[in-house]
């Protein structure tokens, strides 16, 4: 890894076009050759079994080329989305006309002017940006060489802009916030602060009762109801988490401290729950949270630490101790209490003190194991690492 590599990170700018009616016939045009393209190529892979760039380039450019009009470029980039496609876990076996992949040969971000020129079948054509100072702030200074241009389903056009955001360097502090993440609260830190859940329960309740009424008809109109929602929950479910990281990566800055998160990787597979509380385990976006908090503070220079969540929320984070009964905890609802000295505090800060006392063990004694054991000396929590 290189210098620049190391000290950067990726980030994707979405920015609405202002596109003149005229100009509109000419995006589809370019979106539905596109994806013809894609097609073609697909199955031509398909039936001669070649995932190699290069070979695969060979056996269809030309051909390509002839029958979709499109320019050099475009079909080099739709030869390497099929690829990527073959690579994608999850795949996709027909392309649609929402995007086109663009490089720096048929795309560029114009700052003064605010405009960027991309490259359509026709030929090159200008465009206003329609954006706020956030994207203004993330595009200032920047030189982008590739993007993504879609249509959306409401027919506006946007293109996506990827630049390169320099990291802050890191420093090393032994201060350390948890994060506790939850079905209740969405977020707990060892702070004191705490994001409340139930808006969101409530929303995502309503969306599932509106998408089974509506499945249950069957109707055009119903069908037609099912596309406009389509999406809205996730994009609600991104706003929250993208304003709760934006806060922890915030107070972390303020504090000169890491953040630690438990790693929840594999917790649907082995939880035992009951069907309702499946399907909202199911919904939980904690991952997403983790990264919309990781990218945001690896920007800011912070680090951010996995520990292990065993016994987090069934641990006093004043004595370490734990109920003495296999299976029992100190922990109802809200409330911690523990029998062995008395502590108590909201269960869930409780358990973000536990993740930040565990990455703080991380921070300050990297080489050692152990976090702590209880008065009978069978618990053991072990720290994972820096992301």
């Amino acid at each position: 890894m290189s210098y620049t590599e190391a000290m950067t990170q990726s980030l994707t700018v979405k920015c609405k076009l202002k596109v003149p009616i005229n100009i509109c016939q000419q995006i589809d045009e370019t979106l539905d050759s596109f994806a013809d393209a894609c097609n073609q190529i697909l199955a031509v892979a398909k039936a001669e079994n070649c995932w190699n760039t290069t070979k695969l380039h060979h056996k269809v450019y030309k051909p390509t080329r002839e029958s979709t009009g499109l320019k050099a470029n475009h079909v080099c980039q739709a030869i390497r989305r099929v690829i990527n496609n073959a690579k994608a876990v999850k795949q996709i076996h027909k392309f649609r006309p929402t995007s086109i992949s663009l490089d720096a040969r048929t795309f560029e971000y114009k700052e003064v002017a605010q405009q960027v020129r991309v490259t359509l079948k026709s030929g090159r054509v200008k465009f206003d940006l329609s954006i706020g100072g956030y994207q203004i702030g993330l595009l200032k200074g920047q030189k982008p060489t590739s993007a993504t241009l879609s249509k959306t389903r409401r027919g506006d056009y946007y293109i996506s802009i990827v630049v390169e955001i320099p990291e802050q360097p890191k420093g090393k502090t032994p201060k350390v916030i948890g994060v506790d993440l939850g079905l209740r609260d969405i977020a707990s830190t060892s702070t004191g602060q705490s994001w409340d859940g139930s808006q969101l329960r409530k929303t995502r309740d309503r969306y599932v009762r509106t998408r089974a009424s509506l499945q249950s008809k069957r109707t055009k109109g119903a069908k037609r109801l099912l596309r406009r929602l389509s999406g809205r929950e996730n994009r609600f479910q991104q706003w929250i988490n993208h304003n709760i990281s934006k806060q922890l990566v915030k107070e972390a800055k303020q504090l000169n401290a890491n953040i630690a998160f438990e790693d929840l990787t594999g917790i649907r597979l082995r939880t035992k729950i009951r069907k309702k509380t499946r399907t909202e385990i199911n919904r939980w976006a904690f991952y997403q949270l983790r990264m919309f908090t990781q990218y945001k503070a690896q920007i800011a220079g912070i680090n951010i630490i996995l520990v292990d969540p065993r016994y987090t929320s069934q641990t006093c984070s004043r004595c370490h101790h734990i109920h003495p009964v296999p299976g029992k905890s100190y922990r109802k609802g809200k409330l911690f209490k523990c029998g062995n000295c008395g502590f108590e505090h909201d269960s869930d800060i409780n358990g973000a003190l536990n993740i930040a006392q565990l990455g703080g063990v991380l921070v300050s004694h990297p080489e050692s194991s152990v976090y702590a054991c209880d008065l009978r000396g069978q618990l053991l929590l072990f720290p994972l690492g820096m992301v």
